[in-house]
């Protein structure tokens, strides 16, 4: 069966806009949103990116549809053990109607620490370990991990 989903652009719009413009998707018939999580827009004229933990808070006050991050960087600019705090915060907040979809991250949206910046082979490691570290923590119970 095919799905229809509405991508709020979080480079592009502010929060309110974003969740006005999830209000209108959902009433336009869109079955599913997708946000993106970025920290810069992609150029001077798009703004500033909003922190996504909060629209999708926002989002799930306002729409019944189901949310998925597209996508969230779980190392370099945010800790694995806060994005799972974060993700299982958004999954009480939509009733389980929401998706964390994670990616290895791009230098624009994520070296604003002015760190070297991992190579590509080095950052799919990393996301490996925080994927593994973030369904750990989401288990439950004492975790530790040495990565």
């Amino acid at each position: 069966m095919v799905s229809i989903g509405y991508f709020l652009s979080s480079e592009e719009f502010g929060p309110r806009e974003l969740v006005r413009q999830a209000t209108l998707a959902e009433r336009a018939g869109f079955t599913r949103l997708w946000i993106s999580d970025h920290y810069h827009p992609w150029n001077r004229e798009q703004g500033n990116s909003p922190f996504v933990w909060s629209v999708i808070g926002a989002l799930s006050e306002r729409t019944n549809l189901p949310i998925t991050t597209a996508v969230t960087c779980p190392t370099v600019r945010l800790h694995p053990a806060v994005i799972a705090q974060a993700a299982a915060t958004a999954a009480v907040q939509c009733e389980g109607r929401f998706t964390l979809g994670v990616g290895s991250g791009e230098a624009l949206n994520e070296h604003i620490f002015g760190d070297p910046w991992p190579t590509a082979d080095t950052r799919l490691s990393m996301l490996e370990e925080a994927v593994e570290l973030i369904r750990a923590l989401h288990r439950g119970g004492p975790v530790s991990y040495e990565g």
